[in-house]
């Protein structure tokens, strides 16, 4: 794959020179365009990446995790600690208010967890399948039961609980508490515009104590746009002052632009192509043979994607998670090297000897999703792209409708296999494979605090994965950012932009 054409570099050097790059520095307003906009910014209810990004801009969870240590610090809590092996028991920060003035108090805590429970819109149940319920002690302490041992609980409770305020949002309602929503956050949500614009401001009432510190830029808008070129756009004719995930092949391109800044970072991103071999579309599909699967295994060259497409360090990968996730266990994984021929012969003895016709949905880089097409096509697998939006993906996917679906999961930055086989292997919406051998395992895994036990029952799980060709693990990723040169941003693996430590230079 060849980097940006010469022509596309001269577009990018004379938008920049045509439209000088002025950053809001003067307005105190760090101005992000983005092309994933969360259903509804209630971050209960999505589970796009921006939706988690606006999560901990905006509210704050019981825990904070720190983004160089990866360990998890008192944040709405003080303190906590183990009554027992599936009981926490939280001290509450005092003195702590929501975005409206209302007290932060362990009433929230207890609404918020038992109403996620019994809440049947959650977006990812899986981060919450583990907790019993939850029980205040007095104004200021708070038991989290357990339904079981779950070793990871600290991560969740620290990237995926963040607190809602039960009076208002008792009184309001749900569906209003998506439009005018209050969190504990550094920054408050003062518009939510459709799919259009979200607008936050700094909330100077933020506690002084907290570890993620007070926001220092005044205003944040975040303008959201329908496609990678827009966004571009945006950023080198000086309507924005941050973007993200743009293509690679532009880096260095934007890296030369005298106002802004290309940056790059690892992140515990990973790509995926996920094969519908339950036939939730259709019992008589052809991906419901183990031969078709593993032909399509053999017939991407994932290498070579990783080296030229994702560029910045990617990995082509064999399990279905991230390298350094507990329980990732690369070794039990069966490994499909590139090889178009072996491809062939497993759709002849699959009985497709001249192939067939399918949909590759993805909401993936148009070039990305062209790549794969293309090794499909040469080995007979002529795949139609159906290029949506996120969310749009997100409701064909639930819904069992995607035959080949090339995505991305980022774990909720949760560096634990639990964070991504329950979500592709537990059963749930997203499950395409529906074995129940498999489900068995990944349920064990993930309810013992022996780490032993539960490498075996993680590396078992794996290894059924990948031999019956179920989902194909396809690279790690490198998130791409574009940043206005008087902006301090720091990014980090875990893939979540921390606006509130940014500053202006």
């Amino acid at each position: 794959m060849r980097s940006v054409s010469a022509a596309a570099a001269v577009f990018l050097t004379g938008l920049a020179l045509a439209c000088p790059v002025h950053a809001q520095k003067s307005a105190d307003t760090l101005r992000i365009t983005w092309r994933d906009p969360p259903p509804n910014v209630d971050p209960y209810y999505n589970q796009q990446r921006s939706g988690i990004v606006l999560l901990h801009q905006a509210w704050d969870t019981l825990l904070y995790r720190d983004p160089e240590t990866f360990q998890n610090k008192p944040l709405l809590a003080e303190s906590y600690k183990w009554v027992d092996e599936t009981t926490l028991e939280f001290t509450l920060r005092q003195g702590v208010t929501f975005h409206n003035g209302d007290k932060f108090t362990a009433d929230d805590v207890v609404y918020t967890v038992n109403t996620v429970l019994t809440d049947k819109q959650v977006a990812v149940p899986s981060n919450y399948s583990f907790y019993e319920s939850a029980e205040k002690i007095d104004d200021y302490h708070v038991r989290i039961k357990l339904k079981r041992v779950f070793p990871a609980a600290l991560d969740y409770i620290a990237m995926t609980l963040p607190i809602w305020p039960k009076a208002y949002r008792e009184r309001v309602g749900a569906d209003e508490y998506s439009r005018h929503p209050i969190g504990t956050g550094p920054y408050k949500i003062t518009r939510v515009d459709g799919v259009t614009e979200i607008d936050l401001e700094r909330y100077d009432g933020y506690y002084a104590d907290s570890p993620k510190g007070k926001a220092a830029i005044g205003k944040i808008v975040i303008h959201e746009v329908p496609d990678a070129s827009t966004e571009m756009a945006e950023l080198l004719g000086g309507r924005a002052d941050w973007i993200w995930k743009f293509s690679p092949d532009q880096f260095d391109n934007v890296n030369r632009m005298p106002t802004v800044q290309a940056l790059r970072a690892e992140s515990m991103r990973i790509g995926y192509l996920k094969i519908d071999a339950a036939g939730r579309g259709g019992a008589d599909s052809p991906l419901a043979n183990v031969k078709v699967r593993q032909a399509i295994f053999h017939a991407i060259d994932r290498d070579t994607m990783a080296k030229q497409l994702v560029q910045g360090g990617s990995r082509a990968l064999d399990a279905p998670c991230y390298p350094t996730q507990f329980g990732c266990d690369a070794g039990a994984a069966m490994h499909y090297p590139y090889d178009p021929a072996k491809a062939r012969q497993l759709l002849t003895e699959a009985g497709f000897p001249n192939g067939f016709k399918t949909e590759l949905v993805t909401y993936e880089l148009p070039s990305w999703a062209g790549a794969m097409q293309n090794y499909l096509k040469a080995v007979g697998i002529d795949a139609h792209i159906a290029q949506l939006q996120v969310g749009a993906l997100i409701q064909r996917s639930q819904a069992g409708q995607n035959p080949l679906e090339a995505g991305d999961w980022g774990s909720y930055s949760i560096n634990d296999v639990s964070a991504i086989l329950p979500q592709y292997f537990g059963g749930g919406a997203f499950d395409y494979a529906r074995d129940p051998e498999v489900e068995a395992l990944v349920k064990l895994g993930g309810s013992t605090t022996d780490p032993d036990q539960r490498r075996k029952a993680y590396s078992e799980a794996i290894k059924l994965i990948t031999e019956r060709a179920y989902w194909v693990p396809l690279y790690t990723y490198t998130v791409t950012y574009g940043v206005s040169r008087q902006l301090n941003f720091k990014p980090y693996p875990d893939e979540l932009p921390r606006f509130f430590l940014s500053t202006w230079k």
